[in-house]
């Protein structure tokens, strides 16, 4: 067997362990933030305070994301969105189909 070929092989499988175990990482710290979220809505709750949710930016507010729109470029309007308000990618959508 070719040695350059048995380093990609390695490499390759390398590179989906260390992917795998981001992903299982990720989904772990994902599952203990949704926890901490539920606890701190019951302390919030038992102690009579409102938690408001944050506003959402205006069209007015996000000069570039009018003008990806006003261009016909939607997934540009997305991503723009995204990095102004750190939402994900379907809360995103929502919202610039929203301000269309």
């Amino acid at each position: 067997m070719d040695y350059t070929l048995l380093a990609v092989v390695v490499l390759v499988a390398a590179v989906a362990l260390g992917a795998s175990a981001n992903d299982r990482r990720i989904n772990r710290l994902e599952r203990r933030l949704a926890r901490m979220e539920l606890k701190l809505d019951a302390i919030a709750g038992h102690l009579g305070v409102a938690v408001a949710e944050p506003a959402q930016p205006q069209l007015a507010d996000l000069p570039d994301v009018r003008q990806f729109l006003l261009e016909g470029k939607k997934i540009q309007a997305i991503k723009a969105y995204r990095e102004h308000t750190g939402v994900g990618l379907k809360d995103a959508k929502d919202a610039v189909e929203r301000m269309a």
